[in-house]
This record gives structure tokens, sequence and C-alpha cells, in this order.
């Protein structure tokens, strides 16, 4: 069902069982998947590609052209992925010609008030609590969990399955499977029980801590860290892939 006082532009393609409500306006080049939600006094701006079943609350803005003086008019998407969650007053920007998209996952919850700048990549099954700001060129990775006002600096990446304290500022990489807590941010252990109810094994978990042991605990550096690592010889997928990520980070890392 589509309100009689919302405004959907002429070449928006919106699939079977979309609802959007009153005052709402879709812009032109933007795609809806089926079973979406659109509440009211929301803009879905052009280049917006929502995927299936995704429920869009009130007074949001999606899609919008970057916050960012070096953008000049180019045609960039953001892309929302099924079975995700926006609640009232979110506001996300379409991509630059650095990514050309922003990209929210699968299956996310962003709370109220929650604003994602451009190129950012939020991976599956992410939830950002009431008032994160996420700046330009962030990834936030699957699973991560970012409580209330959470901010980040530019290009950090939150790796995947991460919990952090609530109205933190990020302006280091964090590794994934970590807890990260304090003022200034820190390395607070393994997300234990978040590892646990995500089915991880006993003994990937104990392969995770004493791999972190040697990013924080032991204070080496990156280098010399990730030869220990290697060096423990583990078949561990989850081990290999913190390795891959503290190899890629161009940040560096948070501090023990």
């Amino acid at each position: 069902m589509i309100h009689k006082t919302a405004i959907i532009g002429k070449n928006s393609k919106i699939g079977e069982s979309v609802t959007i409500g009153p005052y709402t306006v879709v812009e032109d080049d933007v795609i809806i998947g089926e079973g979406t939600i659109i509440g009211s006094n929301s803009l879905i701006a052009s280049g917006s590609r929502i995927g299936k079943n995704v429920h869009i609350f009130n007074n949001t803005s999606i899609g919008t052209i970057p916050q960012d003086l070096k953008f000049n008019g180019e045609i960039t998407t953001l892309e929302i992925g099924d079975n995700t969650v926006i609640r009232e007053f979110c506001q996300i920007n379409r991509g630059t010609d650095y990514h050309y998209k922003t990209v929210i996952g699968k299956n996310c919850l962003l709370m109220a008030y929650v604003h994602v700048a451009h190129d950012c990549i939020i991976g599956d099954n992410v939830i950002l609590v009431n008032g994160c700001q996420i700046a330009g060129h962030c990834e936030v990775h699957d699973y991560a969990i970012l409580s209330g006002h959470v901010l980040t600096h530019q290009f950090v990446k939150i790796g995947s399955h991460v919990m952090v304290e609530g109205g933190s500022k990020v302006k280091k990489d964090l590794p994934p499977f970590i807890k990260a807590q304090g003022t200034p941010l820190k390395y607070g252990g393994v997300n234990i029980i978040g590892l646990k109810r995500r089915g991880f094994s006993e003994q990937s978990i104990q392969n995770i801590s004493d791999a972190l042991r040697f990013v924080f605990r032991e204070k080496l550096s990156r280098t010399l860290a990730i030869e220990k690592i290697k060096g423990m010889d583990l078949d561990d997928p989850n081990v290999r892939a913190l390795l891959e990520f503290l190899e890629k980070s161009d940040r560096g890392i948070m501090i023990a």
C-alpha cells in the first residue's frame, strides 16, 4: 500500500507488497524490494537500492548526497540488505567517487538517530545502538555491536563480533572478537559471551584468546605480533581472519 500523500518518482522501481507511509518522498532512480515497509515523513533519495523486507521507520533520510566537499555530483549509490531495520531519525548518505557506494548489510538494526556517512561498509547482522555516528569510509564487520553514542574516526575498521562500550570514541582499528571499553578506548578482553551465543567452539575461543594475547597483553609491535600468531600454526579460520585484519589495518590497532 502506498499512501495517497506519498510522492513516488516515475523512474523508481517498487516491489510487490511494499508499504509507503504518508508524506514520504521516493525520488527517481530508487529500487525498493518486495515486502519493505517505509514509514511516514521519510526521504528515500536517488541512488538508493533497498532490499526485501526492510523496515524503515518514520522521519528518516536515506541515500542523500554525501556531506563531503569533494563530492561533485557523481552517480553513486546506497545499498541496504534484506531484513534490515532502520529506526526513526536515522540518516545514511550514499557514496562518493572513492567507493561509489555506501553499504548496509542484511539483518542489521540501526536504532534511532544513527548516522552512517559516505562510503561506509556495514556488514551483516550489525547492531548500531541509538546515536552512533559512523564517519566516512569506515567499515563495521559482521555481528559487531556498537553501543549507544559511539563515534568513529574516518577510515576506521571495526572487526567482526566486536562489542564497543557506549559513548566511546573509536580512533584506531578494533580487531575482531574483542570487547573495547574505557576512556581512552582500550582492549577489554575477548567477547566470550557473544562468541558462545554465535556457536563458537571452546577450542576456537581459546585459540582466539591465545592469539590476541600477542596483540594486546604482551605489548608487541603489530609486525611481531603477526609473526608470533603465525608461529602458533593453528588451523583455525577465525585466527586466520584475525591475522588478515591485522595485516590490512591502515590506521593502526587500538592500544592495550
